[in-house]
């Protein structure tokens, strides 16, 4: 099912811990080839609880095309993303081909830069509900919501929902 499958992960400093190490684990685990994006490969981005990670690329050398999924963490790196052009293209992107994207916590952000939530029901930490509603969302709080490729959880807790969902997605993707 998995196999030479490439699910992105996003990341930039500051970024939730386990909304990143938990789906990569999961995500290997289940036999996908998963990539951290970064703005570049030679800067060590760390997490708020200090894990200290390199992107294996940088979003100048990517296309959405290399990828059947992407996940978007939380933490405050989404703020740091959504001020990335090519980070936001590459979420529309995504979208656009009708591909998976796993939003957790303030991940929900990018989703609003990248204009994919007006008229899809979504979730988030609680205190961006008001972006997503702007945005065109329709927030709920629910542990994991799952509007056509939009998949979206509030926090750490929900990650056993969240990538579950994911996994279930991404098993629908054909090579």
């Amino acid at each position: 099912m998995a196999k030479n499958q490439k699910v992105a992960i996003l990341i930039d400093q500051l970024y939730q811990d386990s909304e990143v190490t938990e789906p990569k684990e999961k995500l290997e685990g289940a036999g996908f080839k998963v990539d951290i994006i970064g703005p570049n490969t030679t800067e060590e981005y760390i997490g708020k609880k200090g894990t200290k990670l390199k992107a294996d690329k940088s979003i100048e050398e990517v296309s959405h095309k290399d990828y059947i999924g992407v996940v978007i963490p939380g933490g405050w790196a989404p703020d740091k993303m959504r001020m990335n052009q090519k980070m936001v293209d590459f979420v529309f992107e995504m979208d656009m081909k009708n591909k998976p994207i796993a939003s957790i916590c303030h991940g929900g952000w990018m989703l609003v830069e990248a204009n994919v939530v007006h008229g899809k029901r979504v979730t988030s930490y609680v205190s961006i509900r008001t972006d997503l509603i702007n945005a065109g969302g329709r927030w709920v709080d629910k542990e994991v919501v799952v509007d056509l490729n939009l998949i979206s959880s509030r926090t750490p807790a929900d990650l056993p929902a969240f990538c579950a969902e994911l996994l279930k997605a991404l098993s629908l993707v054909e090579a």
